[in-house]
This record gives C-alpha cells, structure tokens and sequence, in this order.
C-alpha cells in the first residue's frame, strides 16, 4: 500500500516538480506580442495598409495642382544660315538657356469620389490587418495550449512509468518469497518497457508543439524554454446572443468586407461619373537667355556705326542748313563709341545661363465633355456595377459564416466544459480503481493483469481529462477567434 500511494503522491506532484526546471519563462501574452512583431505572414498585411494610405494621399493630392518645372540649354555654332540667298544669323557661337514653371489642374466628380473610395479601401485594409492579428492571436494561444497539453501527457506519462517500476520491482519482491510467478514479472518488465517507449513518443510530441508554436511566433526556439501561463476551468458566463452581436460589431473578417461593399459602391458612381463634363484649368511663366561667345564682332559694328553717324554729321546736308562750322564740329565730336558704352554691350550680352527674359504668363481653362468612347464608359459601369454585387454576395456569405462559427464555437464550448467535468469524475474514479488493484496485488488478491487492465483504464481516464481540459480551452479560443474580439 506504502508503494502505491507513494506512485500516486509522484503523479500529483510531478507538474509542480516540472514547473521548477530553470530555464527562460515564456507567458501567453509574450508569445502573443512576439507574434505579432515577428510573424512574417501577419506582417504581409501590413503592407496592404501601407499601400492603401498611399492611395488615400495620392487621391488628395490629385485635388491639388500639378507643379511642373524645367531648365534646358542649347549650343549653336556660329556659322550663318541662308534663305533665299540671303544670310541670317551671328558669326559668333551661341550659348542660350530656357526655363518655365507651369501648373495644371483638373476636377471631375470621379476625382472627388476617389477619396472617399480609397478612405473605403483604407478602412478593409485596416481591418484585415487587425483580422489577421485576431487570427494570429487564436493560433498562438491554441498552439501554445498544444505544448501544455503536450507536456502534462508527457508529465503523465512519467508517473506512470514510476508507478509501473515500483510494480515491477514489487512483483520481483513477491517472486522472490513464492508469492508470485516468472510470468507476473515479465509482465511487469513488458509494462514498464511499453510505458518507456510511450514516454518517449509524449516527450517527442511536446517538443515538435513547442517548436511548431516558436514557428508561429516567427523566432527562433531558445533551450529549456518553459512555458508558465496557468490556465484555470470556469464555467463560460457568456450567452450565445451577447457573443453573436459582439461578432456582428468587432468581427474584423466583416468589417473588412463591408468597407469594400461601400467601396463598391462608391466605384458604381465613379464610374457614372464619367458621363459629367470635368475642368482643366493651367498656367505658366517661362524665360529664355541668349549669349555670343564672340562678341567681338558687334563691338567693331557698333564702332562702325557711330563713326558712321559722326561722318554723317559733317555732311554737306548740314552745311546747306547754314549752320557754322565751329558749331557743327563742336556737335559732331560728340557723336563717339565710348569704352562704357563697350563695356554695355558686353554686360547686356552676358545672360547665360540664368539672366532670362521673361515671357507673358498665361493662363487658360477647359471645359471638356466626353460624348462617345467606343463604349468604354459602359464596360466600365457594368464592372463596377458586377464588382458592387460581388462585394455584397461576399459580405453575405461572410454573415452567414459568421453566425455558423459563433454558435458553433459557443455550443462547442459548453459541450467542453462538461466534459471536463465528467472526464475528472472518470480519472478519480479511475485513479481510486488502480489504487484498489495495486493494494490488491500487494496482498495476493489478484493478479498482474488486472493491475494492467487497471492501469490502462486510469491512463486512458487520465489522458481523456487532460485532453479535455485543454479542449475546452481551445474552444474557448476558438469562440474568441470567432467573435474577433478576447472574451476573457
């Protein structure tokens, strides 16, 4: 009797036992937070955000005005041209420059319904980000019930593999003074190399959970990690109709897709938009510089020119209006080609590259109205017209899961709770029978096999308690999943 409540008291205290193996602590919520920092297919949805927002500013910006500028220069070798066989054009090379700054704008009903469109198409991606958290969440936190599941069959698995050692050691004890046979012995060794190899086989699955639970959180698996979130049985104090309006309020899935039903429509009027005439409207101001590398050139003609002009002022023409000499000579001498005035004409030559001269600004506005298009105004109203009601027959389908999920969550929630209840009353039972059966062999009242059959009946008992218990706190996540939303 000593022995088998010895077994028993390991089998009761072997979790707290495990619980103090050192090694890093991992709670639910940290694996939860590293999830969602590190989860690459959850992080994918971000950048469906980020698209969409860009899409909302670039919508904006299309009210705005399009600024546009430019500057170009040019070279021409100075070499004349002719027409006609008259020559035109400088001697000299010519280096010129050119700059304009212009602004465009145009305004439909289409422009004005994109905003709201993409704010539309903003608002899904938003919501099937935050979908996939919830999903990811629920995936975590059932993952994470899979590895504690895992290591208590494991834990369980150990007690039994001492409490089968200390039968065989007591069969070999019983051999030894006539009260049992080799049989009862070998038995006993096949006992405890069965429960060596189903230790084995529960340790190997809890270490393929917890990896597969370090996969969802996208990090690598430190060693002896251990996981310490405890989880406790309560009866659910949610009703079915306050869980079903919480799902058609924060279910993310259906938020989603009743922002593209509104985007939809949005896209239907956009589309009739284009039967509406639309305003252009612009304006610009650009400049243009001229400069001769050579200038030489002008400089001799307007050298020539004013000894030209001085010559002439002694003409005979003057001399026939009376006028005296000294007082014609004295007017002429003043007609010169001055060094300030070379000195001008070099500065008003050098323009390149940003002395510009300015053009009129200008400013123009078009009212255009499209009248036919090949039909393409059509094409494009039937689309978005089958896009709005595929957008609706989504949304639909998806309030119909919805409300299939929920009530199936809920029902399998309860249905799991009082199985945990019925699965602990079967493993007491179940532990009270071994107990009797091992105390029975102790005595000579039985035999070995019916401390097998005793003890396949609590490990199974056992197995099914712990199954259920962290069952039920599946389902539980399973609902939370469901709704969208954490109801504990």
């Amino acid at each position: 009797m000593r022995r088998s409540v010895l077994a028993l008291s390991v089998l009761l205290a072997a979790p707290v036992l495990g619980a103090q193996t050192p090694g890093p602590v991992l709670t639910l919520e940290e694996a939860v937070q590293l999830a969602m920092k590190n989860n690459p297919g959850y992080l994918l949805t971000s950048t469906g955000r980020t698209r969409a927002g860009a899409a909302v500013r670039s919508a904006y910006g299309n009210l705005l005005p399009n600024a546009s500028t430019s500057f170009g220069s040019s070279y021409r070798e100075g070499r004349q041209q002719f027409f006609a066989g008259q020559a035109f054009g400088s001697t000299s090379d010519v280096l010129s420059s050119s700059t304009d700054i212009s602004l465009q704008a145009q305004y439909s009903r289409q422009g004005f319904l994109a905003v709201k469109q993409q704010k539309a198409n903003l608002d899904a991606a938003e919501a099937d980000m935050t979908s996939a958290g919830a999903t990811l969440r629920a995936n975590v936190i059932t993952q994470y019930l899979s590895v504690l599941q895992a290591q208590a069959r494991a834990t369980f698995q150990d007690t039994l593999l001492v409490s089968t050692q200390a039968q065989l050691d007591l069969a070999r004890a019983r051999q030894q003074v006539g009260a049992a046979s080799t049989l009862d012995v070998r038995r006993a060794e096949v006992a405890v190399g069965q429960q060596q190899v189903a230790r084995l086989r529960e340790q190997n699955t809890a270490e393929l959970e917890k990896l597969r639970l370090f996969q969802q959180m996208g990090v690598e698996q430190p060693a002896d990690v251990r996981l310490t979130t405890a989880f406790g049985i309560e009866e659910p104090k949610v009703q079915l109709r306050d869980v079903m309006d919480m799902a058609r309020r924060s279910n993310p899935a259906l938020s989603a897709l009743q922002s593209r039903q509104r985007s939809a429509d949005v896209g239907v009027s956009s589309a009739r938009a284009s039967y509406l005439p639309s305003l252009s409207l612009s304006t610009g101001i650009d400049g243009f510089s001229q400069q001769l590398t050579d200038i030489n050139g002008q400089v001799l003609d307007a050298q020539n020119s004013a000894l030209g002009s001085r010559a002439s002022c002694f003409s005979t023409d003057s001399l026939r209006r009376g006028a005296g000499l000294s007082s014609i000579a004295a007017r002429c001498n003043t007609i010169a080609f001055t060094p300030a005035q070379e000195q001008a004409l070099r500065d008003n030559n050098a323009q390149f590259p940003f002395s510009f001269t300015r053009s009129p600004i200008t400013f123009a506005m078009r009212v255009s109205l499209p009248i036919f298009d090949g039909f393409q105004r059509e094409q494009r109203v039937q689309e978005a017209t089958a896009a709005r009601n595929d957008a609706r027959y989504r949304l639909r389908q998806q309030e119909l899961q919805l409300t299939a999920d929920v009530t199936s969550a809920y029902r399998n929630l309860t249905t799991a709770y009082q199985t945990v209840r019925l699965q602990e009353q079967n493993a007491a039972t179940a532990r009270e029978a071994l107990a009797l059966a091992q105390e029975r062999f102790r005595v000579g009242a039985n035999t070995f096999v019916d401390v097998t059959q005793a003890r396949s009946d609590y490990e199974r008992a056992e197995t099914d308690r712990i199954n259920a218990i962290y069952d039920f706190h599946k389902a539980y996540a399973a609902l939370e999943g469901a709704v969208g939303r954490p109801l504990r």
